[in-house]
């Protein structure tokens, strides 16, 4: 059989499942550490045996709702590649807008900045390496997800600090600048989860208390103490919950801005804490 015969075979079924017909592909090209051209000339030859194993193999998963990342154990985030296993969330799109802006709205030379459930470090690592003498701290209410961040610090060869905290309970400051992609989706909204996400994800890191908005109160209840007069806060939310969350850090910040901003898909998914200078 022809390799091109077989991947449609399983992509077919793949579709039938509810899982994208494209994951078998990216993962298959990622484990064989094949270019898509590469790819492209193999799917009119013959499927060796040991490709055939693989893509069993890869096809198994993904029917099982396992996130392809997992299936080749990395992701992409702002440019640089990330370990990702079953302990973290799988680094998303639309959060490399968030570190995007954070890096086009502060260009100072050095900032004392904190992430907040930082999970795979994404987000703390790619501003460290973005501006390294940055001083950036991460924490994470998981030890298993910040014992992958640290490693992963370590593979990519960023300064970050990590600390063990719920939120800003073991965390003292002062800090320049707070970020934080937390847990936000509300358990009442299950069904708009994908079934990869669902079964693999780590729970703890997709779902909040009260309605989803558990982790966003506590921050602005406690980020007042530990930020600076000029201190700013950027946040991840759902698409949903722009309103509220601007609501919750106007009363936490009464002087201060809070902005909420759209995604590239013109969906609310950033508020923005700061003193109205840009």
């Amino acid at each position: 059989m022809l390799l091109g015969q077989l991947v449609a075979q399983y992509e077919e079924a793949l579709i039938a499942v509810g899982e994208e017909a494209e994951s078998l592909s990216f993962a298959y090209r990622a484990l064989k550490n094949w270019t898509f051209t590469d790819f492209v000339l193999a799917l009119q030859k013959e499927v060796e045996a040991e490709d055939k194993t693989l893509l069993d193999s890869i096809f198994e998963q993904l029917k099982h709702h396992v996130p392809a990342q997992y299936i080749i154990g990395s992701a992409e985030f702002c440019g640089h590649v990330f370990t990702v296993d079953e302990r973290v969330l799988i680094p998303r799109p639309e959060t490399e807008e968030l570190v995007t802006l954070i890096l086009e709205e502060n260009n100072q030379e050095s900032l004392r900045v904190l992430d907040i459930g930082t999970g795979s470090g994404a987000i703390a690592i790619s501003l460290a390496l973005a501006r390294p003498n940055w001083q950036v701290q991460a924490s994470d209410v998981s030890v298993n997800a910040l014992e992958l961040a640290q490693e992963n610090a370590q593979q990519l060869e960023a300064v970050v600090s990590f600390k063990t905290s719920n939120v800003l309970d073991e965390l003292e400051g002062p800090y320049d600048l707070i970020v934080s992609n937390p847990p936000y989706i509300s358990r009442e909204d299950l069904e708009e989860v994908g079934a990869n996400v669902l079964a693999s994800e780590p729970h703890l890191a997709l779902f909040a208390d009260r309605d989803g908005y558990a982790i966003y109160e506590k921050i602005a209840q406690q980020a007042p103490s530990v930020l600076t007069p000029d201190g700013k806060i950027y946040l991840e939310i759902g698409y949903k919950q722009g309103n509220k969350v601007k609501d919750l850090f106007q009363k936490a910040f009464p002087d201060k801005r809070v902005r909420v901003l759209k995604d590239q898909f013109g969906q609310d998914r950033m508020v923005v804490v700061d003193n109205g200078s840009i």
